[in-house]
């Protein structure tokens, strides 16, 4: 590990900055990329070679498309008919959030969905006379088990299937089980532990009228804005023909950056939007943080000391491959619930790939193993995960103040539930396919 001294103490800089939120995201790494850059430790053109670019288009193009769907309306409508369809009931609310948050994390992001959701539900539960707290955490920890779905969902699986070549059909043809029995399994501990919460309020004609006064006053507030009929159709068809094409990926060879960038451009030429305010509202600075961090785990990687941490840390439980799936699945659940789960999946890359050199694990597990973790393990506290943090920060600027123990109280016991049921299905998985 020549020369690798100041590469170790400029990731954990960055680590700690990122985790504690000391300075943004993107600074935060790029800086850590200069100082490596000054130092000579790489030269710009190897660290460019670093940056996985196939995980930079995909993101881009998906915001991108998710931006002009915004600008449609296609959002507001979403989230007014759902809050029209519970009529006020407190259970309803919670399900039928629940089940759009998770499709939409799981076909579009899940830092995008709680963007949308959470502002409409505060204001439905709040004028209800409801604490939003428990529906706040709810969509949260909601939005982070449905994104687990898909190759697109999570930051973590489109990391992990950019880096190591996974398609969107083996995502969820191997992902959608647990999620699924996840997503019933958080509900239902919802629903158990906060019962008093979600009683019906049938029996009471004044809450009754007034809930039917604030389902109007939602919609006249959040459908104010031009819906765009023409722009909305576009915006839906090119984000259900990247959908097909990325399910057919393996006959159109089409990788999934290279249909979200095309689809996303496809859509700029034929909706006539502004491009340049369209392309506003990309985050940038999230592609930029992703940019650094690939550049500085690679330096990490080319100077040995991922591959010293897997011999001394991962590699020394044996080549007993119920011990490493397991491992794996819960050391990045406990580890991305406290720190930024995207560092972590990067991190964690390179490990498993030389963990499967002496064990070569077959179906990908291992690979499962990674996604579910640092996905699941994103609940386990409110900086698991960035939907995690959007959320209590939206609840904020609404004047619904959630502690970090408050978010803690379900969400780490629903994190360990669903952890012993991401261990139940890959333990079944890897039985039936040794």
């Amino acid at each position: 590990m020549e020369g690798a001294t100041l590469p170790i103490i400029v990731f954990l800089i960055v680590y700690a900055l990122i985790t504690f939120e000391l300075v943004n995201k993107a600074v935060s790494a790029l800086l850590g990329v200069m100082v490596l850059l000054i130092m000579h430790v790489v030269d710009e053109h190897h660290a460019a070679a670093l940056i996985d670019f196939e995980t930079i288009m995909l993101l881009l193009g998906m915001m991108s498309i998710v931006a002009v769907l915004r600008k449609s309306g296609f959002f507001s409508i979403l989230s007014v008919r759902i809050a029209e369809m519970t009529k006020g009931n407190p259970l309803k609310i919670l399900i039928l959030f629940s089940v759009v948050t998770a499709v939409l994390s799981a076909f579009l992001d899940n830092v995008t969905t709680v963007l949308i959701i959470i502002p409409i539900i505060i204001e439905l539960t709040r004028g209800m006379g409801l604490d939003p707290k428990i529906y706040v955490i709810s969509q949260a920890v909601i939005s982070n088990v449905g994104g687990t779905a898909t190759l697109i969902g999570d930051p973590p699986n489109i990391i992990i299937g950019s880096k190591v070549g996974l398609t969107f059909n083996q995502f969820i043809g191997n992902l959608i089980i647990p999620v699924i029995i996840s997503f019933f399994a958080t509900l239902l501990f919802m629903w158990f532990t906060n019962r008093d919460k979600f009683k019906p309020i049938d029996n009471n004609l004044a809450k009754l009228f007034s809930v039917q006064l604030l389902l109007e006053k939602i919609k006249v507030e959040f459908l104010n804005t031009r819906i765009d009929q023409k722009l909305l159709v576009k915006g839906l068809s090119c984000l259900i023909i990247a959908i097909l094409l990325f399910v057919t990926q393996t006959v159109t060879k089409m990788s999934p950056g290279v249909v979200a960038v095309f689809m996303a451009m496809v859509l700029f030429t034929i909706s006539g939007v502004d491009v340049e305010h369209m392309l506003e509202e990309v985050e940038w600075s999230t592609l930029l943080f992703f940019a650094g961090l690939f550049i500085l785990v690679g330096v990490l990687e080319h100077k040995g000391v991922i591959e010293w941490v897997a011999h001394k840390v991962f590699l020394r439980i044996g080549d007993n491959p119920y011990i490493m799936v397991l491992t794996v699945l819960w050391v990045s659940g406990i580890v991305s619930g406290f720190l930024d789960n995207i560092p972590f999946t990067i991190t964690m890359i390179p490990i498993v790939h030389l963990m499967l050199e002496v064990n070569p694990i077959p179906n990908n597990i291992l690979w499962w193993a990674l996604a579910l973790g640092a996905c699941f393990g994103g609940n386990l506290t409110m900086i698991g995960a960035s939907a995690n943090i959007v959320s209590v920060g939206m609840a904020k600027q609404a004047g619904v103040h959630i502690s970090f123990l408050e978010f803690m109280k379900d969400s780490a016991a629903i994190t360990i539930i669903t952890l012993m049921i991401a261990s139940a299905f890959l333990t079944l998985y890897l039985w039936i396919s040794l």
